[in-house]
């Protein structure tokens, strides 16, 4: 199954559940893909999006609360996306999500 989609996403963040709706548009080539990050934050654009197999990783430059780049990777099974944030010095943060329709 693609990894193409929008998905309800849910990070465990230290200031608690940060939820959101990533959308993955993949690539012509199929190992890269372009999108969005959208939540109580604002909107985030995707940067260096790659697939390999039903895993995706990406960056996101966050500007709120501060400045900083976050590394992201998720698995996708069926409808389920599961994987990790990390937030540099703030470590690794559970992400979860789920696809539309």
């Amino acid at each position: 199954m693609s990894v193409a989609g929008t998905y309800d996403t849910v990070v465990k963040s230290p200031m608690g559940d940060q939820k959101g709706t990533l959308t993955v548009v993949p690539g012509d080539d199929g190992k890269s893909w372009t999108g969005t990050m959208a939540g109580g934050m604002g909107q985030m654009g995707i940067d260096n999006g790659t697939i390999d197999g039903d895993t995706i990783s990406w960056k996101m430059d966050m500007t709120v609360p501060m400045p900083m780049t976050l590394n992201c990777n998720a698995t996708v099974n069926g409808d389920q996306m599961t994987g990790t944030v990390n937030a540099g010095a703030f470590g690794d943060m559970p992400l979860t999500g789920e696809r539309q329709g």
